[in-house]
């Protein structure tokens, strides 16, 4: 990569970062984007960017993005919500296509769960070390 091309792929990066940090893409943003795509109104996606980013409920930083922002979260959109809905404009469109717009817009490509989880601390607790102890009554069964 030349030099123009190192200056504009940090530009680019930098840009990036700026609309989705400082700025911070939310849902209605989101759908806004898909009615200008796809037509309809922002109320036939928003359910679909509400659905990518309700991990934001529980973890109110970026972090919310490894539990659907990637592959799985597509996924899951379309089991949710099916293959393809129809918008106001009675045009079919894609979930998937939606989940992953939104996807994009935030990150700039679609990471697989293992990116999410490559660098992740395995902590003792994950493999059920702490596992409680249960007593069950003894069940007798007579023979007739």
């Amino acid at each position: 990569m030349n030099l123009v091309g190192s200056v504009l792929h940090v530009i680019k990066y930098m840009l990036h970062i700026y609309v989705n940090v400082i700025i911070a893409m939310k849902p209605l943003l989101h759908a806004k984007i898909s009615v200008k795509k796809y037509g309809g109104i922002v109320d036939d996606y928003l359910p679909i960017h509400n659905f990518i980013d309700s991990s934001k409920s529980h973890v109110a930083d970026v972090r919310h993005r490894a539990l659907l922002h990637s592959s799985w979260g597509c996924f899951m959109a379309e089991e949710k919500f099916g293959s393809y809905l129809k918008n106001s404009d009675d045009k079919e469109f894609s979930v998937r296509d939606i989940a992953e717009e939104h996807i994009l817009q935030d990150l700039g490509f679609i990471p697989s769960v293992e990116h999410w989880l490559r660098n992740m601390r395995i902590e003792p607790w994950m493999g059920g070390s702490r596992k409680r102890k249960v007593k069950y009554n003894k069940i007798s069964f007579d023979a007739d």
